[in-house]
């Protein structure tokens, strides 16, 4: 059961559709937050292919590694729906073509669409920007257990 929420926990970190190039490069890496948690909500495989880069790697709160196609997975497929997802307190550390995002975040989802479950948790993910286009090399993110 936690190792199908971390999975979800990581995949809702990462998606995003549309790849926003207006404004400055730190809003553009807090739209692209937002927008891959929308795209879990939907799960949306295209935009999660997107964003994440083939070498993306993922690490849950209970230590799991996830590759990029297995994220992708258990994102899209697995048996826990995501219902809604929030960000908040996200900060943006630009080093030229790398960026850290860190945040804190909250979601409730069925699992096995029967039972409710929800969570907070605080993240860290890292961008470099290739041919143009921001993709998420690594996420990791730990569970808050209720704390905010």
């Amino acid at each position: 059961m936690k190792r199908i929420l971390g999975m979800v926990f990581t995949g809702l970190l990462l998606t995003t559709p549309g790849w926003a190039q207006t404004g400055t490069a730190e809003q553009e890496l807090m739209n692209l937050e937002r927008q891959w948690k929308d795209s879990v909500v939907k799960r949306d495989v295209g935009a999660l292919q997107r964003l994440y880069a083939d070498d993306y790697i993922s690490v849950d709160s209970e230590g799991a590694v996830w590759n990029k196609a297995e994220d992708i997975e258990i994102d899209t497929s697995g048996q826990f729906r995501l219902e809604s997802y929030r960000l908040e307190d996200m900060k943006v550390r630009l080093y030229g073509d790398t960026a850290v995002v860190t945040g804190r975040g909250a979601f409730t989802g069925l699992i096995d669409a029967h039972n409710k479950s929800s969570s907070q948790f605080r993240f860290s993910d890292v961008f470099v920007k290739r041919n143009g286009q921001w993709r998420c090399v690594s996420n990791q993110f730990t569970a808050l257990g209720g704390r905010p």
